[in-house]
């Protein structure tokens, strides 16, 4: 494997990782104002917050790796829809609180992990970012995690609108295990953890939440759905109107 090749694949990895906590910050930054609660309000805007430092980071990474002269804001701002290699459950519409509660979940349990096996990485740059995030994801998965099982276990109004989303957003959730080539190379390697190899711990503490919520999964194959949707082009619509309208302003 040629050199140009490792650093390909480490750029696109980064770059899943950097749109991930991207898009998923724009997700939660739209209830900013329109939570709930005041506490909640708050605490979503804080892990909105957490995201787009990761992002920031990765992308930053993802941008030093290509070498070709882009900044983790061009990045962000610059690119279309199809570049973009987030997982399709972040770019899910917010829905209802619990929609939200339930995505914010079914990430964290895989994002806790992933970061995990990262900061074992043999590239320093992955471990050394990873290190940082995992502080901070470590509150994010004990917070949504305890809010999924109280609503779960809770009135029957709010037990049926967490069932209705873990039935939405279950087979998205698989696209977070489906792996590829750039992963498996990775993985040979000791940069990243093959995709599949998170699965096992996952349902280990999913399944655990969902127990104390009194929530089934769907019976149905837990399935990856392939192709972004048409929800990640109005997002970026919003998210890069400034940067794309006024390229050149300085703030």
């Amino acid at each position: 494997m040629t050199s140009n090749s490792v650093s390909s694949d480490r750029f696109n990895y980064a770059l899943r990782l950097g749109d991930n906590a991207l898009i998923l910050s724009h997700r939660l930054s739209e209830w900013c104002g329109h939570g709930p609660a005041l506490e909640e309000d708050i605490a979503l805007t804080n892990v909105a917050l957490d995201l787009i430092g990761q992002a920031q980071f990765w992308l930053g990474l993802a941008g030093e790796l290509e070498g070709a002269g882009r900044s983790a804001d061009d990045l962000a701002y610059k690119r279309d829809a199809g570049a973009f290699r987030n997982a399709l459950l972040v770019e899910r519409p917010n829905g209802d609180y619990g929609h939200t509660l339930m995505r914010q979940y079914l990430f964290d349990a895989w994002h806790v992990e992933v970061l995990a096996a990262l900061t074992a990485s043999s590239d320093p740059r992955f471990a050394e970012i990873a290190a940082k995030a995992a502080r901070e994801v470590a509150y994010h998965v004990e917070r949504s995690g305890e809010l999924v099982a109280a609503l779960g276990d809770g009135t029957p109004q709010s037990h049926a609108r967490m069932q209705s989303a873990l039935d939405a957003l279950w087979a998205y959730a698989g696209g977070l295990f489906v792996g590829d080539e750039i992963d498996a190379r990775l993985a040979e390697q000791g940069i990243a953890p093959a995709a599949g190899s998170l699965r096992p711990e996952w349902d280990r503490a999913t399944g655990a939440v969902f127990a104390q919520a009194g929530l089934k999964p769907p019976a149905s194959a837990f399935a990856h759905k392939g192709g972004h949707t048409e929800a990640l082009g109005h997002l970026l619509a919003e998210m890069q109107f400034l940067p794309r309208a006024y390229p050149d302003a300085q703030w």
